[in-house]
């Protein structure tokens, strides 16, 4: 399990007046590459991402960068130098960043940004760097510097990716046939506009640079517009360093094995990172908060902290537990364990026993060279008997212990045990339920069954070919976003820039990020027709109206005589006549 990546990146934007033009009623390229931006360092701030982010701006009015001198690289500036993104730039993209009236050459400006990377990444580790070229390719190019700029991106290893208003043609019957079926599914997104011969020679210079840097998959990193609108609609997820766990799997008290686990899956919970501040300076500093216990008395008598003791509530008593209780109460063990209780059969564990809130990997210690042969031998013995490991799982000497299941999982470049916990006793829920089977009105027809299974057949989310390999996933829940993260991230970011403007609609993609699938659905309507059909349902009857002591006791004023009289209790809904008497 490799750490995660960081990352130098440098969004260069071509701000020069062909940039502005647009028909009416439509965005300006300039509007649309700065709203691409956006989404980039959106993602990469509510991500918590360690990448860091540099603007470059060509077609400038002015000119600011180290390698300008004489009439070389002018109108270039270096508008923000590598650091981590955060809010300002978000509003320097939105706000500050204008439209130019001057033209530069994108071949300059990607040079200005290889050696801002050079520079600024000397005594840092980084492991990508990076540049984004957002341009209409609207400027004159010169193509002198070229082959130099290839050869330089090659040995720094830097890599490019260019984002234009309109695709680029690549199926000209040469060239890479991915390249062309990535081109021609965008294509057909966007009108056929004439372009000037100025951006003909552009787009040119931009498939050679491309394709001598990456024959294979170079114009695969030419991108449209709209596409990387799409593409980073969403908001990326918050990137977490994995956290090694080692440990000592024991079987018995004479065989150890040493392991290291990771998390591979858990519940994401929102970062809580709500805070109370003054409502008009809105700073934290401003408000302070003071805790004051009271007796529960008509004084409200003020008593310190010192002088109060927990309480465990049983039943109707409050039994007292001090910190001191609480500690010895706890159930302590020696340490970190993942012992081996036993094996059983694979089939033993039913699936509707799997919980917690975690699923582990558990792989041989790295460099152990003993601790990979046994593990290995226990992984591949466990998957040729069809068997798993009961273990006892405690994380450190201050948790509870877990039982938990392990299974053998082997793929070509790995294999490593799967750990699930178990429930104990007191986790089951039994209920208990009349059987169908005995019950003849549950029985269903042939023509109903025929019905539901033409219903699940037409519903199934894989496609697959006629071998039975699956090739296509309609619906992969391991790449949708939590659509209650997405929203979050939309609200503060359009909080954090109209503090006073009401919260926008939840955006249309993230309601329909958990519908059916378009193709599903066409595909499922007839036999749901037939299914209503076979299945029809009968409205039920209204349940009997409640009825109140008017409507029994008829007549009102023997009602009200009777309400009065000190012997009638009222007593769980009824009233109850008490005779009283004398005792002797």
């Amino acid at each position: 399990m490799a750490r995660s990546s960081k990352a130098a990146v440098v969004l260069c934007l071509d701000v020069g007046f062909t940039m502005s033009n647009s028909a009416p009623g439509e965005e300006s390229s300039l509007e649309q590459a700065k709203k691409i931006m956006m989404k980039f360092v959106q993602r990469q701030v509510f991500a918590e991402s360690k990448d860091e982010v540099a603007v470059i701006l060509f077609g400038t009015d002015g000119t600011r960068n180290d390698l300008a001198s004489g009439d070389q690289y002018q109108n270039i500036i270096v508008h923000r130098s590598l650091m981590l993104p955060d809010f300002d730039l978000l509003e320097d993209i939105q706000d500050v960043i204008k439209p130019g009236s001057e033209k530069a050459d994108f071949l300059d400006a990607i040079i200005v940004c290889m050696d801002l990377l050079q520079k600024e990444t000397i005594g840092k580790k980084y492991e990508k760097r990076h540049i984004e070229l957002f341009t209409d390719l609207g400027s004159p190019v010169s193509e002198d510097q070229l082959e130099i700029i290839i050869a330089n991106l090659k040995k720094t290893g830097i890599s490019l990716q260019i984002f234009l208003p309109f695709p680029v043609d690549v199926d000209d019957g040469g060239g890479d046939v991915s390249a062309s079926v990535h081109s021609h599914m965008h294509r057909n997104s966007f009108p056929k506009k004439g372009l000037t011969e100025q951006q003909k020679e552009g787009i040119d210079v931009v498939r050679k640079l491309m394709h001598t840097l990456d024959e294979e998959g170079g114009l695969e990193e030419i991108y449209t517009f709209r596409e990387s609108l799409e593409r980073l609609s969403m908001f990326k997820k918050i990137e977490r360093r994995p956290m090694a766990w080692p440990c000592q799997l024991t079987i018995g008290s004479n065989l150890s094995i040493r392991i290291v686990a990771y998390k591979s899956v858990t519940e994401e919970k929102v970062k809580k990172i709500w805070t109370v501040v003054d409502a008009k300076t809105l700073r934290k500093d401003d408000v302070q908060k003071e805790t004051v216990y009271c007796l529960n008395d008509d004084d409200e008598t003020e008593v310190q902290k010192d002088d109060t003791i927990q309480g465990f509530r049983y039943g109707s008593d409050i039994v007292p537990f001090s910190k001191e209780d609480e500690e010895q109460m706890k159930y302590k063990t020696e340490g970190k364990c993942f012992s081996v209780l036993g094996f059983s059969r694979s089939s033993q564990i039913q699936r509707h026993y799997y919980m917690g809130n975690q699923v582990l990997k558990v792989f041989a210690a790295k460099d152990d060279e003993n601790a990979a042969v046994a593990f290995s031998a226990l992984v591949h013995a466990l998957d040729e008997l069809k068997a798993v490991a009961i273990v006892r799982y405690a994380y450190d000497r201050r948790c509870n212990p877990q039982i938990g299941v392990a299974f053998p999982y082997i793929k070509d470049a790995y294999e490593c045990l799967i750990y699930v916990q178990l429930p104990y006793m007191e986790d089951l829920r039994q209920y208990l339920f009349s059987s169908l089977k005995n019950n003849k009105k549950c029985i269903p027809t042939a023509d109903q069954l025929s019905a539901v299974d033409s219903l699940i057949d037409s519903m199934n989310l894989v496609y697959e070919n006629d071998d039975g390999e699956t090739f296509e996933d309609l619906f992969k829940p391991s790449k949708i976003p939590n659509p209650h993260f997405q929203r979050l991230y939309q609200c503060l970011q359009h909080k954090a820039f109209h503090p006073n403007e009401p919260l926008p609609p939840i955006e249309q993609h993230l309601l329909e990020m958990l519908e059916m699938p378009c193709v599903v659905k066409e595909r499922c309507q007839a036999p749901l027709e037939k299914v209503k059909a076979l299945f029809p349902l009968k409205e039920v009857g209204k349940k009997k109206e409640e009825k109140t002591a008017q409507d029994i006791f008829k007549d009102k004023l023997a009602v009200e005589r009777l309400l009065p009289h000190p012997a009638l209790q009222y007593v769980r809904g009824f009233y109850i006549y008490v005779e009283v008497g004398v005792l002797n």
